[in-house]
Formats: C-alpha cells, structure tokens, sequence
C-alpha cells in the first residue's frame, strides 16, 4: 500500500508540470524501481496521472509522468464530442460513429451482427479473447453491466472477469447503479472477497458509452440500432454495431474521458446502500 501522503505529494508534484521518474524519485526519497511501481499504482487506482516512454527500447529511454485528468483537445471536435458525452445519460443519446470517424482507416475496424448472432459462439468468444489481452487494466463504460451475464451454453463472461480478477487485473467500471440489475452488481464486487484481491471497483454514473479500454491498446465499442427508433420500415431488425479503435492518441483521450467522469462519481457500494434503505430491503 502507498501512503496517501506520498499519492498527494506525487500527484501535486505532477499536477505543476511533468516530471522524470528520476524527479519522482527524489521528492519522496525512494529508489527508481519503488518510484515505477508507486506510479504505475496511482495510474491505475487513481487514474490522476499518466506516462509516456520517450525512446523506448533504447539506452536513453526517459520516462515522462503527466497530469492526466483533464482531456486532451487538440481540435473542437474533440472538445464537442467531451461535452456531448458529458451530458448525454443513455446510449440513444450519443452514437460512437461520432468518435469512430475521426479515426485513421488503418487504425480501426467495424462489424455488425444481429440478435442471433451477438449470441452466437463467435462473439462470445471475440468479447472473452478482448478481455484476456489485458495484461494491467480494463475501464468499463457500461449502462447496467449486462455483458456480465453473456454466456453461451456452460461458457460464462463472468468466470473471464473472475480470473483476470484472480490474476491481479485492475478494473474500473462506470454504470448506473439502480435497484433493477443490482443483484449483478453484487455479484461482481463480490470477486474482490472471492479472490482475495480488491481489483475491481464500480462508481455510478449515467453516461452513453459502452465501451472497454484494454490497457492503453484496444478499444472496444458497442452501439445498438432497434427498429423502434425509427420511422417506418428504416430498419428492420435490431442489429449490433461493434467498433475497435487502435489508435493511440483517441485511446488516451477516453481514457481521460473515462477518469473525469470516474473521479467525479460516487461508489457503488454508497449507492446501493441507499437503495436499499429507500426500497426497505
């Protein structure tokens, strides 16, 4: 465990300008490797602060720690987009082909799937080998958590949540926590004792992404088109649209989307509580 002592040091320390870990390393007296390892921990629990590796993979490799909370916005698009995700509340509200076609072609692909398909054998098994990739961290946009509960036939999602859970990786979720689809999510914070491990952590927040961010390497987006939406015959049939971005730069403005909206929510566990107490359960 960090101190909150040294959290605050480290993030004041950063919030004034980005430093060298070797800087770090010197404010809070401890040695180059503990200073890595007290970043990397504040970077996924607290999502205050980022890294980037300049000359990576040589002998004059640096290592540049930044303040990491407010979102990059290298254009007005982005600036727009942030405001529209900001405000928007349910998935109707905001279509990710908004962020999807700013993206570089090489740097991302697209597919849609019907009803039946989405929970077919095949996707199943696309969302359980996305989810393995992860070597660190995953942050969840999620409406009520349902891709919790996609299974195909004694193939369950969330026995994948619960080995990388038992493998140490860290996940952050943001969804709304009401009273209907409360029972999943106690099942998934129930993990943490199951493992041993407090790995995941889930704060309520009515937002219109669902969207998974793998480390700092893949996005994952879903949007789904219903019929009802519609005028007439437009569409005739629910389909499922399934995005991935590889594009760094767009992966790291979500992620800084995905920390303001993160740090600015209250626990799953504080709202729950309530709920309780208001449905006399």
């Amino acid at each position: 465990m960090i101190k909150k002592e040294i959290i605050k040091k480290i993030n004041d320390f950063v919030y004034q300008k980005p430093r060298t870990i070797q800087e770090i390393s010197k404010l809070i007296d401890k040695s180059w490797l503990t200073t890595d390892r007290y970043i990397r921990r504040i970077m996924e629990e607290e999502g205050t602060i980022s890294v980037r590796t300049f000359r990576g993979g040589t002998r004059g490799a640096l290592k540049i720690v930044y303040w990491n909370l407010s979102p990059i916005q290298k254009s007005s698009f982005q600036a727009r987009l942030q405001k529209q995700i900001e405000v928007a509340r349910y998935k109707k509200d905001f279509s990710p082909s908004e962020i999807y076609q700013y993206i570089n072609e090489n740097k991302k692909e697209a597919w849609i799937l019907n009803e039946k398909t989405y929970y077919e054998k095949d996707n199943f098994e696309n969302l359980k080998n996305l989810l393995m990739k992860a070597e660190s961290q995953i942050l969840f946009f999620s409406g009520n958590l349902s891709f919790c509960n996609l299974s195909y036939k004694d193939k369950k999602i969330m026995d994948t949540i619960e080995f990388l859970a038992s493998s140490g990786i860290n996940m952050k979720i943001l969804t709304r926590v009401e009273f209907p689809g409360i029972e999943t999510i106690k099942n998934v914070l129930s993990l943490n004792d199951k493992v041993g491990k407090e790995v995941i952590e889930i704060r309520h927040c009515y937002q219109p992404l669902r969207l998974t961010i793998i480390d700092s390497k893949i996005v994952s987006i879903k949007e789904v088109k219903d019929p009802k939406d519609y005028v007439g015959d437009e569409l005739k049939e629910k389909i499922n649209i399934l995005y991935r971005i590889y594009d760094e730069e767009w992966i790291e403005w979500l992620q800084k989307v995905f920390w303001n909206l993160f740090r600015n929510s209250i626990s799953a566990e504080k709202r729950i509580s309530d709920l309780e107490k208001i449905y006399n359960v």
